[in-house]
């Protein structure tokens, strides 16, 4: 048996490395550690095409029960609420737009190369260490909406079995932790399983209201909300398309199963193109639907049974309760509505507590290089969402998801300016896609200053910084200064922050005779392993006969000394 085979045989059992395996150390430990924990969900680097023996359906599907939550039924709700049917449904329409064209491109990138949305932030404007900031923005971004998951289900609990709210978010958040323990595999079972359950339960009542309750119809479109207007107004327009806008970092939890897409071929092409669309930016179809079923639920709750209802009309169980009440006894509907609502909780907080300790794994690492372990980062992410529950984020919905929406759309649509007119409009930015410590600068101003200056300028606008009247646009400056930032500044630098080095020291190809990532394996002399090509660069330590030695980005990930990273190239 070889000294790669034999390490992997150990590692796979879990054990440590072979006695011959490379010289230890600290770094080493780490590279050792964080690749043992890779075998299943590869945390830090690009997933091998070993791994990725599901369909494109599967992952598809799997991706799509990722969006499962319930918040967009209380997000409809709250908007619909304040602003009225018409400027509420102009929104959405307006968040989704952007939504889908700014996800397309990132979709596009994960599958073809298959790599998470921070790898990808990498080499699309950030640098290696610049996109330690969008991690964070990431991992916010799941914790937010962990907590509110969290506190849909306690209320629940609450509604359905008299548990106490505050015993409720700690069960919504406990009853998480077996389920992330062991990454994509068992995810993507659990969703494939859950899907057909929670369809039932969504979409049978929804049905039944508008066939039974045809005058609905009539109440949503007439309803005004809390500003009285019936006519479209575009600040009320551009709030609610704010608050939608903020589910924009939706898109890097669905990379993280599109990465997992199996190799382009003849056979499986438009599988697959469907299966990258639909289970990509295609998401935002279905959460538009469910925001707009969940304000037509809340409309006909407050206009046809009790004006009063308004005061918990914004909560999915109370929302699936009042119709499933119509349709059934009493018990049967109040069981079913919290079945729904266990189920959808599950369903998209195994994904928020998955992708979050990713993200935050990933900035830890490469910052202190030291791989504590993913697990520790579930628990810290859902502490996190813990605290917002007990805090009552719920009561302050549509202010905490104002805010954060302009963070998240100038991390989105600055990856996405750089990806669609840096690569293949100005074809300044490489069009491959880099990820490997060595390879990237530590920051590129292009994405990295563009995301700053558009995020700061839009919160400064959403807090009333300049006036008023502008306030409710803070939207469009995200978006805007977002797209227009990257490709000037990329103009301005002439590009020369995006490669520190165009050459990785191997001769062999990158892309196969497909087009697909290369499964071509080569040993790291760090950890002993084989990893296939894309992970791969040449160590600037050569072997003890002077030959070259490869090290893995993984194991580059964990180097504190840095003495195996190669020189920048002139």
């Amino acid at each position: 048996m070889t000294q790669t085979s034999q390490g992997r045989e150990v590692l796979d059992q879990g054990g440590l490395p072979p006695t011959d395996a490379p010289p230890s150390g600290k770094s080493n430990a780490d590279a050792m550690s964080a690749a043992k924990e890779s075998l299943e969900d590869y945390t830090l680097r690009f997933a091998p095409r070993s791994y990725r023996k599901w369909s494109a359906g599967i992952v598809a599907t799997s991706a799509l029960g990722g969006i499962a939550y319930l918040a967009d039924f209380a997000i409809g709700a709250n908007i619909g609420i304040a602003c009225g049917t018409t400027n509420a449904l102009i929104g959405i329409a307006v968040a989704a737009v952007i939504i889908f064209a700014t996800g397309f491109p990132l979709a596009y990138y994960a599958a073809r190369y298959n790599i998470d949305l921070d790898l990808i932030t990498r080499g699309s404007g950030f640098g290696y260490y610049g996109s330690v900031v969008t991690n964070v923005i990431f991992a916010t971004f799941t914790f937010i909406f962990f907590a509110l998951e969290g506190s849909i289900m306690a209320q629940g609990l609450e509604l359905g079995l008299g548990i106490p709210q505050w015993i409720g978010y700690a069960v919504s958040t406990l009853i998480v932790i077996p389920l992330v323990v062991y990454g994509m595999s068992t995810l993507a079972k659990l969703q494939v399983w859950t899907t057909p359950l929670w369809l039932l339960l969504m979409v049978i009542p929804v049905g039944y209201l508008v066939l039974s309750h045809p005058e609905s119809v009539d109440n949503f479109f007439a309803f005004t909300g809390a500003t009285g207007d019936g006519g479209p107004n575009l600040a009320s327009v551009m709030l609610a398309a704010g608050v939608c806008l903020s589910l924009m970092a939706q898109i890097a939890e669905q990379i993280d199963y599109l990465r997992f897409m199996p190799p382009r071929t003849a056979a499986n092409r438009g599988a697959r193109w469907r299966a990258v669309i639909l289970a990509g930016p295609g998401w935002v179809i279905f959460g538009a639907i469910k925001q707009i079923v969940g304000m037509f639920i809340a409309i006909y709750l407050i206009a046809s049974l009790d004006p009063a209802a308004s005061a918990t009309a914004n909560e999915p169980v109370h929302q699936f309760l009042g119709v499933y009440e119509e349709m059934m006894p009493g018990w049967l509907a109040m069981t079913l509505a919290v079945v729904l609502v266990v189920i959808s909780q599950i369903k998209i907080n195994v994904t928020n507590a998955y992708s979050g300790s990713l993200a935050w794994t990933n900035s830890f690492t490469r910052v202190t290089k030291t791989y504590p372990g993913r697990m520790v980062f579930v628990v810290v992410n859902l502490a996190i969402a813990l605290v917002l529950m007990e805090a009552n984020m719920f009561a302050f919905l549509n202010t905490i998801l104002g805010f954060y929406a302009n963070c998240a759309m100038a991390w989105v649509v600055t990856v996405a300016s750089d990806i669609t007119i840096n690569k293949y409009i100005l074809k300044i930015s490489p069009r491959a896609a880099e990820f490997r410590r060595g390879m990237l600068y530590a920051v590129n101003p292009v994405g990295f200053v563009s995301m700053l200056v558009s995020a700061g300028v839009s919160i400064a606008m959403f807090f009333g910084a300049f006036g008023a009247g502008i306030q409710p646009y803070s939207p469009v400056f995200a978006v805007g200064l977002a797209l227009v930032l990257p490709p000037v500044i990329a103009v301005l630098t002439k590009g020369k922050y995006y490669l520190r080095r165009t050459d990785d020291g191997i001769d062999l190809p990158m892309l196969d005779a497909e087009g697909n990532p290369s499964d071509a394996k080569l040993l790291c002399h760090v950890t002993g392993l084989e990893f296939e090509r894309p992970d791969m660069i040449r160590s600037a330590q050569d072997g003890p006969n002077g030959e070259p030695q490869y090290v893995s980005s993984l194991a580059l990930s964990t180097d504190k000394t840095g003495k195996l990273i190669l020189p920048a190239q002139p």
